[in-house]
């Protein structure tokens, strides 16, 4: 695994003050590395519009490993500390490992994951791992090969996903979390089955689960997905269902800005999260930023419009512009879409589709 450090721009120890208006600190960078993704789920690329005559981005449009890199260690000097990486499916971009493996060198980084459908992780868990990832998550809605593949829109067979799972487990790319989007009338039922599989058995280990699940209430990603107040299953009918059966206890969260609310089993090992931005929002303590693989910049994941880097890289901006750029940006930040939204203005909302942006 890589050892050797780039060095960020400016000394992270000077810009540690950056804030935006409501105080939130720059700490998480999702870089979506293609739009292209082999699922069409409904409520994120829905078969009807991302068909066969889609024209997704062209090759020259996507930000280079070098320009990602480059980013990369510019967001680390403004306080950055974790990276994920994201699609469309990530999987997809050729030689993806090299990326990873420039990433990892990033002086700065502390954690490198990446949201997968795991649909190609099989074959290629071990390569990333080597490279310098250190976690994955895999996005799986249904163990019921039918309703896997009815909210997946994939042409397989989900034990497909869950050999991706396992193989990222024996590759050390652990926690593996495993994302559940719940949706009123399709897939409730799944979430106890999910539970129950991905539960570690004993006593806790002191050494952490293998796997994490988290559910995730249905949210109005995009303009694309249909979305209704009625499709959504709040977390806590979520939580109640699997505590019937599996008692839960919650617990505090991990660190500050962490979206899922953390849950253990009661007298045993393993937790699972919900991640509620309909019912209980969590934006006050948001430190995301997203960067879309050709280059924008998104301050909120319900964004209408982004910030073009591409063409400050490409225009031949130094570093210290390109971060000047980017504290501007953060410092005017307002966005608290989760807590004023409101079915209407879910519907009357342009907001950039969750598969550009990884979500």
């Amino acid at each position: 695994m890589p050892t050797e450090k780039t060095t960020p721009p400016t000394p992270a120890a000077e810009t540690a003050a950056l804030a935006d208006t409501l105080g939130r600190p720059l700490r998480d960078l999702r870089i979506s590395v293609t739009d292209r993704c082999n699922f069409r789920c409904p409520y994120c690329m829905p078969k009807e519009i991302f068909g066969r005559k889609y024209k997704f981005l062209p090759q020259t449009e996507l930000l280079s490993f070098e320009e990602i890199t480059r980013l990369a260690g510019i967001f680390t000097s403004l306080g950055v500390r974790k990276l994920r990486l994201t699609g469309g499916e990530p999987t997809i971009r050729r030689d993806l490992p090299k990326l990873v493996r420039m990433l990892s060198a990033v002086d700065g980084v502390e954690d490198l994951a990446m949201t997968t459908t795991a649909s190609r992780l099989a074959a290629m868990a071990p390569a990333l791992r080597e490279a310098g990832l250190n976690r994955v998550t895999v996005s799986l809605d249904s163990l019921d090969d039918a309703r896997f593949r009815e909210m997946s829109g994939a042409e397989f067979s989900v034990g497909l996903v869950l050999d991706g799972i396992e193989a990222a487990r024996k590759a050390g790319l652990v926690p593996v979390k495993i994302n559940v989007v719940v949706r009123r009338g399709v897939n409730e039922a799944d979430a106890l089955a999910i539970a129950r599989r991905f539960r570690p058995s004993g006593r806790p280990s002191g050494r952490g689960p293998d796997h994490i699940v988290r559910f995730i209430e249905y949210m109005d990603v995009g303009t694309s997905n249909g979305w209704r107040m009625d499709d959504v299953v709040p977390a806590a009918e979520i939580i109640e269902a699997i505590g019937r059966e599996l008692p839960l206890e919650a617990i505090d969260p991990s660190y500050r800005g962490e979206v899922a609310r953390r849950w253990r089993y009661a007298g045993g090992e393993g937790e699972i999260g919900v991640i509620a931005s309909v019912t209980q929002p969590f934006c006050g303590d948001c430190t995301r930023a997203r960067l879309s693989a050709d280059g924008r910049l998104y301050t909120c994941l319900f964004a209408v419009k982004g910030h073009d880097l591409r063409k400050l890289l490409r225009d031949g901006a130094s570093d210290e512009e390109i971060e000047a750029f980017l504290r501007e940006i953060w410092s005017r930040r307002t966005d608290r879409y989760s807590e004023k939204r409101t079915e209407k203005t879910a519907a009357r909302r342009d907001k950039v589709e969750m598969s550009y942006i990884g979500g």
